[in-house]
């Protein structure tokens, strides 16, 4: 799989760069690095303050505009729908870019529908290619489509071996809706490097953790975005399709799930706080 069909018919590379977390003063060089490896989609978010650095290497690039994917997301500070529509062009601006390929509600608290619906008119206006939303259970997302326009066209999940969203998966694959990875390798949570089943099954295939993980979300039908600042983990990532899991190691890779986060809970009263308060602009 190295391209997905989305809903409306854009078509969304299966293997992309995330940025979360990388320093801004790293950020440039580190996608220029990932554009040279190969890399045509690149994720980031308003809330990683890195947009124009990504935006910088995309333009120094010398690759057409067109060649290249480009997700950001819109922070919940910002989902009343006037903050929404300046949110988006702002990020626009930062980017330096004349549309964004997909646009996603970054998280689902506050205001979502009215976010949403900037989205929606954002969408028809062609300023954005598709749109979506991040870590929507199957009911919120539900309830979401159900009373608006535009059905998603992603729900970007963490989703790891220690945390499947099996369920998630089985939704989203019914409603047409894809399913993308945040977080595939749990953010080096339960020693995922060192498990000894992904272990195994990684030597077994001459391979290392990372493209194991990689290769069992891929041969799921969902998109994944990891990231490093390494260049040879760059390539390492990159490189999954050139080789192919037995049911059996994806069964066994299934035995795996805890059906918890190791990173944070969703539900958890503290967190949805945090989030919901959580300012990146005065």
């Amino acid at each position: 799989m190295k391209d997905v069909r989305l809903n409306n018919g854009v078509m969304m590379p299966a293997i992309g760069f995330g940025v979360f977390q990388i320093p801004v003063d790293e950020t440039e060089k580190t996608v220029s690095e990932a554009l040279e490896v190969g890399y045509r989609m690149i994720d980031t978010a308003a809330s990683y303050f890195n947009e124009e650095q990504v935006g910088n290497a995309i333009r120094n690039s010398g690759l057409k505009r067109e060649d290249i994917f480009v997700t950001t997301k819109l922070w919940v500070q910002d989902y009343e729908y006037e903050d929404a529509l300046r949110a988006f062009d702002k990020s626009l601006k930062l980017l330096g870019l004349d549309y964004i390929d997909l646009y996603l509600l970054h998280k689902p608290y506050g205001n979502y529908y009215a976010a949403w619906r900037a989205c929606e008119r954002l969408y028809k206006e062609g300023l954005i290619r598709a749109i979506g939303v991040t870590s929507f259970s199957n009911e919120r997302l539900q309830d979401l489509f159900l009373h608006n326009e535009v059905k998603p066209a992603v729900n970007q999940l963490e989703t790891h071996p220690f945390f499947q969203q099996q369920a998630a998966n089985k939704f989203l694959q019914c409603e047409g809706i894809q399913h993308e990875a945040w977080a595939p390798f749990a953010e080096g949570q339960n020693d995922i490097w060192n498990n000894p089943l992904l272990k195994a099954i990684a030597e077994k295939h001459g391979r290392t953790v990372g493209q194991v993980v990689l290769r069992w979300l891929n041969q799921r039908n969902v998109v994944v975005i990891p990231k490093t600042v390494r260049k040879e983990r760059m390539i390492e990532n990159f490189n999954i399709l050139d080789f192919t899991l037995t049911d059996h190691e994806m069964e066994a890779i299934a035995g795996l799930d805890t059906g918890k986060s190791p990173i944070y809970d969703d539900m958890d009263l503290a967190t949805v706080k945090g989030i919901g308060l959580y300012k990146i602009h005065d």
